[in-house]
């Protein structure tokens, strides 16, 4: 293949990588800005969603897209469930202390990596694409279905904004984002947005896992990447910034995915080190964030 398909097909591909990392990274953005919680067990809601795909698609039969859409809703469900009654009993318990609230969704990670471990086992295994379809393009021809996340992660993207900016919701979370004192004293019930806000950022990593599942394969393993990217999206873009979040999954995905192809996988991840060393020093807040005051 010449350079310019090889690059074409390196872009979509990471393109591809972009717009999982974006869902991902938003959910962990999500908790940080409203909450102050660094929530190191992110990775692993993302392998409860892919572990939690395979288990319902496999007991759907027919057509494999019944399965899979049947994932699609229900995994991101039961994750989201099980965010929320984590929030109940650990972090609200430690008043989302940020150093304790560390330590116990680290303590959560393993949890959740050893109950995987127990009830799915070590293999690594598929889940079936609900279609097949290729698209041609005049140099190769390319899976439908990867376009289909694509599209699928735009559309989620814009409904999140719509939400965040254009809701009583949004609001209410923006304004116990800003000053959660203040909104609580004005009757914003601030316990209960947090747990909400936790289980929305769980079920954003789970619905990821969904869509990329297809493509690799479930594994309890699975989460440790995904929250090393997540992070460096979050510091590149900005903590709680959307707008920072796209263009930051952006930047690391399609970078990965050309350099991946045309060097090594390692050195995209000691140039996204970089990039975040750069940021932390020169711009602490990230591209889009806002500097405290």
């Amino acid at each position: 293949m010449a350079f310019g398909p090889h690059l074409i097909l390196a872009t979509l591909e990471g393109l591809v990588t972009s717009a999982v990392l974006a869902l991902m990274a938003l959910g962990l953005s999500l908790v940080f800005g409203v909450m102050r919680v660094v929530n190191v067990a992110h990775g692993e809601f993302y392998m409860l969603g892919a572990v939690l795909a395979w288990a319902i698609a496999s007991a759907f039969g027919g057509h494999p897209s019944i399965g899979f859409l049947a994932a699609l809703v229900i995994s991101p469900l039961i994750v989201g469930g099980v965010a929320l009654v984590a929030d109940r009993l650990v972090l609200k318990r430690l008043d989302y202390n940020p150093e304790a609230t560390i330590v116990a969704t680290i303590g959560l990670l393993y949890i959740l990596q050893q109950v995987a471990l127990t009830f799915y086992g070590p293999e690594a295994r598929p889940v079936q694409a609900p279609f097949t379809y290729r698209v041609s393009l005049p140099w190769f021809g390319y899976s439908g279905y990867k376009l289909a996340v694509i599209g699928a992660s735009i559309l989620l993207l814009l409904a999140t904004w719509f939400v965040l900016s254009r809701t009583r919701i949004g609001m209410i979370m923006r304004a116990t984002q800003y000053d959660s004192e203040t909104a609580q004293a004005f009757g914003i019930p601030v316990g209960r947005v947090y747990t909400g806000v936790f289980a929305v950022g769980a079920m954003l990593a789970a619905v990821a896992a969904v869509l990329i599942v297809p493509i690799s394969q479930a594994h309890y393993l699975m989460g440790r990447d995904p929250l090393l990217l997540s992070f460096i999206v979050v510091i590149i873009g900005g903590l709680g910034s959307l707008r920072g979040t796209v263009v930051a999954a952006l930047l690391i995905g399609v970078s990965d995915g050309i350099i991946s192809v045309f060097f090594s996988p390692t050195l995209a991840k000691i140039i996204a080190t970089f990039v975040v060393a750069m940021v932390l020093v020169f711009r602490p807040q990230g591209l889009f964030g806002t500097a405290a005051r």
